[in-house]
């Protein structure tokens, strides 16, 4: 399966916000407004399944980066996984799921940043 997501990678870590629940007066720690944009309009991309996919796959994913700017390819893929699960892809997105995420990098494009998402099977885990 074949994913692109034609919009400039976000990570969920990047200007966290403390935000209050005002129902029990706890402080949570919660995504930006910029992250929460870009998974919404993510979500548009994103090809479903019939059925998410629950059998062991690799994920790879290539980040175009509009910047020569340094960015962590660990928060990139936490974000990519989270997009994927919360839009019916990935059942779940633990390691009986996702075993490996082999030849995902982070590149540079300034005139088309984007993500380009390849899940293929893999053998099980036992």
């Amino acid at each position: 399966m074949h994913i692109t997501i034609p919009l400039d990678p976000k990570t969920k870590k990047n200007s966290q916000r403390i935000l209050t629940n005002k129902r029990t007066g706890r402080s949570f720690v919660a995504p930006s407004e910029e992250y929460k944009l870009f998974e919404s309009a993510a979500g548009w991309y994103v090809k479903r399944p019939q059925e998410p996919i629950r059998e062991a796959v690799n994920v790879r994913c290539e980040y175009y980066m509009k910047t020569h700017r340094r960015v962590d390819l660990v928060n990139l893929l936490e974000a990519t996984l989270d997009i994927l699960v919360k839009y019916g892809v990935l059942a779940d997105d633990n390691c009986a799921v996702v075993v490996s995420m082999d030849g995902s990098r982070v590149l540079y494009d300034k005139q088309h940043p984007r993500t380009e998402i390849e899940i293929t099977p893999c053998g099980g885990t036992e």
